[in-house]
C-alpha cells in the first residue's frame, strides 16, 4: 500500500507544474500542461495500477474540470477526453459524479448552451453516455441532471449529438426504470421536435427512444406519441417506417398499460402488414401474431372454451390468406369500434398518402375482425361507397378487396338491406362497385335467395338507364359476379340479366363496354346451358319486346327504351324472323307520320339495316314477305308524303331509302305489289323531284327496281304519261342522278314490251324522242352512251320516227358520230 501512495505521489510531483500552468494566461502553455498530464500519467505511466490512477485523479479531478470552461477549443477537448477516458480505467468512477455532473450540466443543461463546439458537444454527450453505463443503478441520484442535459441535446442542431443523447436516453431508461418513469414525460417533447429531422437515421433513433422511454417510463405519453408515430407511417424511408413498426410491437407485447392503448397502437402495427416493403410486412406480421399469442395466454381463462372448443377455419374463407390466431382476432373485435369511425374519416382525407394507408388498413383490420364487421356495417358501407370514387386507383383496389372480405364475413341479410338502401338512394358506380365486390366473396348458397331482388333493383331504370360509362361498367361487373357466383342459380333471374346486358349495349359511351356485354351475354347462354347464341335470344326476346307493350306509344327520339329495341332487333339476328308480329306491332305505330320525326328516321335506319340482310334478320322464317306489303302501305308510302321543311324531307329520304332495302331485299313480288304500287309511284314521283339530292337518287333508284319488278301489270294510262317526270330528271343538276334516270328510262320502255300504240300516243313518242336527242349533245360521254342506249330501245317503237327527229336535228349536234350510228342502226333494221 506504502508502495502505490509513493508511486502515485511521485507522479503527481511530476505533474505538479503542469496542474499550476492550467491557470497560466498563455494558451499554449495551457495546452501543453494538459497534453503533459495525460502523457505522464494515462499514456507514459501504463504500470500505474487502477488504485493509482483513481487517486491521481482525486487529486486532478477539479483543476481538470475547470478546464472544460477553457475559453482555448483545444484545451477543453484534451480536458474532457483526459478526464472521460480516466472513468474508464479507475475504479468506482461514481465517486467522481459529484464533481463532474454540475460541470457537464454547466456546459449542456443550460437554457443556452454553453459549449459552443459542435465536436465538444458531441463528445460531452459520449462522456454522459459512458457515466450511465459505468454507474448502473447510481445514476438515479444524478437523474436530474442527466434529464437537464438531455433535454437540451436532443434538439441540439448537430446530427451527431442528437443521436447520441438518444442512445443515452434509452439506456438511462433501462438502467433506472423504477425512478425514470417520473421523469420520463420530460423527454417526449424534444424528442418529439427532432422527429421530422431530415436524417433518416436521426428519425429512426428519436423512434427507438421514444420506445425505450415510453416502455420504462410513463405509459400516459402514448395519447401524445401515437399521431406522430403515425405521420412516420408515411416516411419516404423504410428504416423509419420499421422502426414505428418495431416500437409500436413491443409495446403491444410488453407496454405495462399496454390495455388502455391497444385501440391506439394496433392500426399503427397492422398498417406495417401492409407496407410496400416485405421486410416490414414481414415484421409487422410476426409481431401481431405475437401479440395475439400473448394476449391469448394472458386472458387464458377467458378464452379457455373458445380456446378448448374452437371451431375450425370456415370452409369459406379467402383463398390463400392465413387466417390470424384467436388473439389477434379477439384484440381487434374488442376494439374495432374505437377504431372504425377515425378509419372511415381517414379513407376520404384530402391529402392522397392518407387515403392509401386507410385503405390498406381496412383491409387488414377487417380480415382480423371477421364476423364481427356485422356491427359496424353502416358506418363501413358507407365510408366504403365514398372511397370507391378516389382518385388513386390503389384506394379503390383495397376498397373492393375490403368488400369482399365482407361478402366472406357477414351474413347477406345484413349486407344487402345497406347496399340496396345506399343504391337507391345514391344511383352511383360506387354503390355497384361495393355490391359487385361484397357477391364475389358471398358464398353461393347464401346468395341465391337474394339474386332475384338483386336483379330487380340493378334493372331499376334509375340505374339501368344510365348512360355514364362507370356506371355501366360496375353494372356489367355487377352481372358477372352474380353468375359467377350463382352459376346454374342464376337461371331463375336469367331473363332480367339479359334485358340488363342489351341495355347496357344499347346505351353504351364506350366500345370496350359493348365487348364486356358481349362475352357475358355468352357467359349466360354457356350457365343456361344453350349451345348458340340464337338459343338464348330465342327464350328472352320476347318477353323483352313484350315489356315495351305499355310505353312504345309515349317514346321518342331521347327514349331509352328505343335505343333497347333497336339493339335487340340487331343483336337477335335471326330470331327477328320468328316475332314478326310483335316487332311490327310497335314498329307500325313508332313510324306514324304523327309520331316524333327524328324517332321516325331512326326507325327508318334501323328497319333498312334489318331489310338490308333479310334472310338473316325478317324474313329468316320466310314469312316476311307476307307482312312486307304492309311496310309499304302504312310505313313507306304515309311517310313519303311532301311536307315542308328539313325534317320531312330528311324523313321522306329515310323512307325512299327503306323502300330501296326492302326491294333489294327480295321479299317483295308482282303480285304483293299490285295494290300498293300505283300509290306508291304517286309518292315516288314528289320525291324524284325533291331538293334534296339523295332522295331524287334514292327515289330513281326505286322507280327503276319498281318498274323492272311490275313491268307490263302497272296501269297502261299512267304509263303512257309517266315519261314527262324522267325527261325532267334527265335535266338534273347531278349527272349521278342523270345516268341513273337512263336506266330508269330503260325500265320504263321494256315495261310496254314493245307494244307502244304509236298511232294513239304519237305526240308522247315524239316528245320522248326530241327530250332525248337534246341529251345526246352532253359534254360527258357516260351520259352520251347512257342516252344512246335509252335512245335505241325506245326507236323499236317507231325506227322511222326517230330516224325523221334525228334528221332534223342531226345539224344542230356537235356530237353527229352518235347520230350516223343511230339512223344506220334503225335503217338497217
Amino acid at each position: 500500500m506504502a508502495s502505490l501512495d509513493q508511486n502515485s505521489n511521485a507522479t503527481l510531483q511530476g505533474i505538479a507544474r503542469h496542474i499550476n500552468c492550467l491557470t497560466e494566461d498563455n494558451r499554449n502553455t495551457r495546452k501543453r500542461a494538459l497534453e503533459g498530464i495525460r502523457k505522464d500519467t494515462l499514456d507514459r505511466n501504463p504500470s500505474l495500477q487502477v488504485s493509482e490512477l483513481t487517486h491521481i485523479l482525486s487529486e486532478i479531478i477539479k483543476p481538470l474540470l475547470k478546464a472544460f470552461s477553457d475559453p482555448v477549443e483545444k484545451c477543453r477537448s484534451l480536458a474532457i477526453s483526459t478526464v472521460k477516458d480516466y472513468c474508464k480505467v479507475i475504479e468506482k468512477p461514481v465517486r467522481f459524479l459529484p464533481y463532474i455532473m454540475p460541470v457537464l450540466v454547466q456546459r449542456l443543461g443550460q437554457q443556452d448552451i454553453t459549449e459552443s463546439s459542435e465536436e465538444l458537444r458531441l463528445l460531452l454527450v459520449e462522456f454522459c453516455l459512458d457515466i450511465v453505463e459505468f454507474s448502473g443503478k447510481d445514476i438515479h441520484i444524478f437523474l436530474d441532471d442527466f434529464i437537464k442535459i438531455l433535454q437540451r441535446t436532443l434538439i441540439d442542431a448537430y446530427p451527431e449529438v442528437k443521436k447520441e443523447s438518444c442512445r443515452c436516453s434509452s439506456a438511462i431508461a433501462k438502467s433506472v426504470p423504477e425512478y425514470f418513469h417520473m421523469q420520463s414525460e420530460t423527454l417526449i417533447k424534444p424528442l418529439l421536435m427532432s422527429i421530422t429531422h431530415q436524417h433518416s437515421k436521426v428519425r429512426t433513433l428519436v423512434i427507438q427512444t421514444i420506445g425505450d422511454v415510453i416502455q420504462y417510463g410513463n405509459g400516459k405519453a402514448v395519447d401524445t406519441i401515437v399521431s406522430h408515430f403515425a405521420q412516420r407511417l408515411f416516411d419516404d424511408s423504410p428504416a423509419v417506417r420499421k422502426a414505428v413498426v418495431m416500437v409500436t410491437g413491443h409495446w403491444l407485447l410488453d407496454l405495462p398499460d399496454r390495455y388502455s392503448f391497444h385501440h391506439k397502437l394496433m392500426p399503427l402495427l397492422l398498417t406495417g402488414i401492409s407496407d410496400t416493403q416485405p421486410e416490414i410486412q414481414e415484421v409487422a406480421d410476426s409481431l401481431w401474431y405475437d401479440v395475439g399469442l400473448k394476449f391469448e395466454k394472458e386472458n387464458e381463462k377467458d378464452f379457455k372454451d373458445k380456446l378448448d372448443f374452437e371451431k375450425e377455419a370456415p370452409s369459406h374463407y379467402p383463398p390463400n390468406v392465413e387466417r390470424p390466431n384467436l388473439g389477434c382476432r379477439v384484440l381487434v373485435n374488442r376494439n374495432l369500434s374505437k377504431i372504425v369511425n377515425g378509419l372511415m374519416r381517414d379513407i376520404v382525407d384530402w391529402v392522397a398518402p392518407t387515403r392509401l394507408k386507410s385503405a390498406s388498413l381496412l383491409y387488414v383490420l377487417l380480415l382480423n375482425a371477421e364476423d364481427y364487421i356485422t356491427q359496424h356495417m353502416t358506418p363501413l358501407i358507407s365510408g366504403m361507397n365514398k372511397a370507391c370514387a378516389d382518385q388513386e386507383v390503389q384506394v379503390v383496389k383495397d376498397v373492393q378487396r375490403s368488400a369482399e372480405l365482407v361478402g366472406y364475413f357477414v351474413e347477406p341479410e345484413v349486407w344487402w338491406k345497406l347496399v340496396q338502401g345506399n343504391i337507391k338512394s345514391t344511383q352511383s358506380y360506387t354503390s355497384l362497385m361495393i355490391l359487385a365486390n361484397i357477391m364475389k366473396g358471398t358464398e353461393r348458397s347464401k346468395l341465391k335467395p337474394y339474386l332475384s331482388d338483386i336483379c330487380c333493383t340493378l334493372a331499376n331504370p334509375d340505374i339501368c338507364l344510365t348512360i355514364t360509362t362507370p356506371l355501366q361498367q360496375q353494372l356489367l361487373k355487377c352481372m358477372g359476379t352474380m353468375m359467377a357466383v350463382g352459376q346454374t342459380d342464376v337461371r331463375d333471374v336469367s331473363q332480367i340479366i339479359f334485358n340488363v346486358l342489351i341495355t347496357v349495349i344499347a346505351l353504351k359511351q364506350a366500345d370496350s363496354t359493348a365487348e364486356e356485354a358481349h362475352t357475358l351475354l355468352d357467359k349466360l347462354s354457356e350457365v343456361e346451358g344453350f349451345s348458340t347464341k340464337d338459343e338464348l335470344f330465342r327464350k328472352h326476346t320476347k318477353p323483352l319486346i313484350n315489356s315495351f307493350e305499355d310505353s312504345y306509344v309515349m317514346w321518342n327520339t331521347h327514349t331509352p327504351e328505343r335505343l333497347v329495341l333497336d339493339t335487340l332487333l340487331i343483336e337477335s339476328g335471326p330470331i327477328v324472323g320468328e316475332l314478326l308480329d310483335e316487332v311490327m306491332a310497335i314498329l307500325v305505330p313508332c313510324l306514324d307520320p304523327k309520331k316524333d320525326a327524328e324517332m321516325r328516321v331512326k326507325f327508318f335506319s334501323l328497319l333498312s339495316q334489318l331489310l338490308m340482310n333479310a334472310k338473316e334478320t325478317l324474313d329468316s322464317q320466310g314469312k316476311f314477305g307476307d307482312i312486307s306489303v304492309i311496310v309499304v302501305r302504312d310505313i313507306v308510302i304515309p311517310n313519303m308524303v311532301w311536307q315542308a321543311g328539313r325534317i320531312a324531307s330528311a324523313i321522306r329520304t329515310s323512307a325512299v331509302s327503306c323502300m330501296w332495302a326492302l326491294l333489294q331485299s327480295g321479299v317483295l313480288d308482282k303480285e304483293k305489289m299490285q295494290p300498293v304500287v300505283e300509290d306508291l309511284i304517286t309518292q315516288l314521283k314528289t320525291s324524284m323531284d325533291s331538293d334534296n339530292k339523295n332522295t331524287r337518287l334514292v327515289s330513281c333508284r326505286v322507280m327503276t327496281r319498281l318498274l323492272e319488278l311490275m313491268n307490263n301489270s302497272l296501269d297502261q294510262d299512267n304509263l303512257y304519261n309517266f315519261y314527262p317526270e324522267l325527261l325532267k330528271r334527265l335535266d338534273d343538276s347531278s349527272d349521278e342522278i342523270r345516268i341513273v334516270v337512263s336506266k330508269t328510262f330503260l325500265a320504263y320502255l321494256e315495261c310496254f314490251e314493245g307494244k307502244y300504240k304509236v298511232d294513239l300516243y304519237r305526240l308522247h313518242l315524239e316528245s320522248i324522242y326530241k327530250g332525248l336527242l337534246v341529251h345526246l349533245d352532253d359534254p360527258d360521254a357516260k351520259i352520251q352512251n347512257a342516252i344512246q342506249e335509252v335512245l335505241k330501245e325506245a326507236g323499236k317503237f317507231s325506227p322511222q320516227m326517230l330516224i325523221t327527229e334525228i334528221e332534223g336535228v342531226k345539224h344542230k349536234h356537235r356530237t353527229n358520230r352518235y347520230c350516223e350510228e343511230l339512223i344506220k342502226t334503225f335503217k338497217s333494221s
